[in-house]
């Protein structure tokens, strides 16, 4: 029993020192903690990508170190309903930003499964349909949202171009 405990001990150190796990560190503390998400949301069209890139050590980690399909579904769940609900203009979606913290979800999550955590790793693997679901409506809702703000932008430019 100890021989296997200090097996997991040295697995759990060998993931925490993996240069993607450390981005995740600092881009959680940083993007969620100090609102950097949703300060970089104030940016438009911009915003939203930009934080969407920084779920990609998130993937990595998920994907390619602990190797968990599961995981990485859930991963990704979180990362596009934050950039879903960050896509909300005049600034509602900048606000829910700082209540949502997907990184925190996500490197949660991620700690559950180094540390070995039972309950996540069960939790996690039970929604894996439901989160490979919810990532297709994800995407279809972005894609219509991508579509409405183009809209509403080439509505207010000849709005704006008539009065000229």
């Amino acid at each position: 029993m100890k021989m296997k405990d200090e097996e997991r001990q040295l697995r759990r150190q060998r993931l925490m020192d993996n240069k993607a796990y450390q981005a995740m560190q600092w881009l959680t503390r940083y993007m969620d903690c100090y609102y950097l998400d949703a300060l970089i949301g104030g940016i438009p069209g911009w915003g939203d990508t930009i934080a969407l890139a920084s779920v990609m050590p998130f993937i990595y980690f998920s994907l390619k170190v602990i190797k968990s399909i599961p995981l990485t579904l859930a991963v990704l769940n979180n990362a596009l309903r934050d950039v879903l609900l960050g896509m909300i203009p005049f600034f509602v979606g900048d606000i829910i930003d700082i209540f949502h913290r997907a990184n925190t979800k996500n490197l949660a999550m991620i700690q559950g499964f180094v540390d070995g955590d039972e309950a996540v790793i069960k939790l996690v693997n039970q929604r894996a349909w439901q989160s490979a679901f919810v990532l297709i409506l994800l995407l279809l809702l972005i894609a219509l949202m991508i579509w409405l703000l183009i809209s509403f932008g080439s509505y207010l430019y000849s709005l704006l171009a008539s009065f000229v």
